[in-house]
């Protein structure tokens, strides 16, 4: 009975040192250009080793922005339970690549430095371990264009509702048709 139990301890420190090991996640990031403008297209890629994955999971952070992390697609999500920015890796090679496109995201970016992180299963920065994950800096500049403003002036929405209520009003009274 003693000799099942040693064996058992024993099996199981084994497997504590040799799985770590053998099961290591290796993640590599880069973005391009890391000097860029607010409304930029930012490409960002990277590999994925040690686990078989389709996916790995995107976010940033950066000046007002969550300490946790945001997805890269809306700054006003943070990163977590299940809310994450995905690129697809390609099983042959364990490539990935996102194409971040400054210019349609949600909420507000200002200038400053951003770091984009990538791990390998979709926990945010602060619950993460620092071996499964990768990082790298973008600089963003004030946008090179200026920001449009909307076109219409502050009354076009009041006088687009007269109007609908207008022409409610009138269908409203309009005789009801009998077939």
């Amino acid at each position: 009975m003693r000799g099942a139990y040693l064996l058992l301890i024993t099996a199981a420190l084994l497997g504590f040192l040799i799985a770590p090991v053998g099961a290591a996640t290796i993640l590599t990031i880069s973005a391009s250009p890391q000097q860029a403008h607010i409304g930029d297209v930012i490409t960002i890629n990277g590999t994925v080793s040690g686990i078989a994955t389709i996916a790995v999971y995107l976010f940033v952070t950066g000046p007002d922005l969550d300490t946790r992390g945001v997805t890269l697609d809306n700054l006003n999500i943070p990163a977590g339970r299940g809310l994450f920015t995905t690129a697809p890796v390609r099983l042959s090679d364990g490539s990935w690549t996102y194409t971040w496109d400054t210019s349609v995201i949600l909420g507000t970016m200002t200038p400053g430095k951003y770091t984009i992180y990538v791990v390998s299963s979709p926990v945010d920065r602060l619950r993460n371990v620092r071996e499964d994950m990768a990082t790298v800096d973008v600089e963003f500049l004030a946008p090179d264009k200026p920001v449009t403003e909307a076109p219409l002036e502050p009354a076009v929405p009041i006088i687009a509702l007269i109007i609908g209520g207008v022409l409610g009003l009138c269908a409203s009274r309009l005789p009801e048709k009998r077939n």
